[in-house]
């Protein structure tokens, strides 16, 4: 690796602990390995608590730069990161904390200053600003998190509104789903294959779902207190099991597609395989798992050894 590309690369065959599955009839056992992390740009500049990253499954990832106001691009292939990475700067990107790509390889960028989303094409080029219906200015506006399914429609977490709403990739407006009556504050999001919507709600650590066919957001989870802190992001694998990041717990826990706990990944740490104050996360087929480990200032990668 080069002098400056300071990516640790740690395939080791160490086991991260924690990992406790549910002795249930049906419960799966689940076991991680940290293979790598990534720490700077190719030039040596370290990357600066990343709130983002997105991952395809092809060999991308993106990484939000948060602190750095900035994108980064790695290639991934063989549990290796590239020595290589390509930063995308640009005046309409301020402060980019949530990336998520659709099938085309287009990026989509929650800018926190802003209250806005950012369309960038798979090149790095500008392609317009998302903004929610009904508001008169990004000022009034309060997106917190979005989504992409499989037809490239966005999802988008309103929390001022308390509706979820779902939009073309070009931001013309749809549809829209009320938030649950009972809910404490929603914070984040996710479209599962299926077109499943699930809501995370970080002051109840519940999980809430709606089918395409439901009227209405119902609960899927009691509450998760007993596993989690304030779990703040979520996420599914192609066999529909989900992933909620917990912020202040330093952790991932995994959930069955009906709630059920599975166990956690990693805990509350500096070392390699530790977390402190994760926040985005993206699967690939690969049973490959991406975090934006913020106040460690690093992109860990895992692998599920199942």
């Amino acid at each position: 690796m080069g002098a400056f590309f300071k990516i640790l690369v740690m395939i080791t065959g160490l086991l991260v602990p924690g990992l406790y599955p549910v002795a249930t009839g049906q419960a799966e056992t689940l076991k991680f390995r940290h293979v790598t992390s990534i720490y700077t740009d190719d030039q040596g500049l370290g990357l600066k608590h990343p709130e983002g990253v997105a991952c395809n499954q092809g060999n991308r990832i993106i990484v939000a730069d948060t602190g750095n106001g900035r994108l980064l691009q790695y290639t991934y292939a063989d549990k290796t990161v590239s020595e290589k990475s390509r930063v995308i700067k640009l005046p309409q990107l301020v402060y980019p904390v949530q990336v998520k790509l659709n099938s085309q390889g287009d990026m989509y960028v929650l800018d926190r200053r802003q209250r806005r989303i950012v369309r960038l094409s798979a090149a790095g080029a500008f392609g317009g600003y998302i903004d929610l219906p009904g508001s008169s200015s990004p000022a009034t506006a309060s997106p917190k998190k979005f989504d992409i399914d499989k037809d490239d429609n966005l999802y988008v977490l309103d929390v001022f509104a308390r509706r979820v709403v779902m939009m073309t990739s070009r931001g013309k407006y749809l549809r829209h789903f009320n938030f649950p009556r009972d809910h404490g504050f929603m914070t984040d999001l996710t479209v599962d294959g299926r077109g499943k919507l699930l809501l995370v709600d970080s002051v109840q650590a519940r999980v809430f779902s709606k089918t395409a066919k439901a009227a209405a957001f119902a609960p899927l989870t009691e509450s998760l207190k007993a596993y989690t802190r304030f779990p703040t992001a979520i996420t599914t694998d192609k066999r529909g099991r989900i992933y909620l990041v917990d912020r202040n717990g330093g952790k991932v826990i995994i959930l069955g597609q009906d709630g059920t706990y599975l166990g956690r990944l990693s805990a509350m740490g500096w070392k390699e395989g530790l977390l402190n104050y994760p926040s985005q996360i993206c699967l690939n087929d690969n049973g490959e798992i991406f975090v934006a480990d913020t106040n460690n200032s690093r992109v860990q990668i895992f692998s599920i050894i199942e």
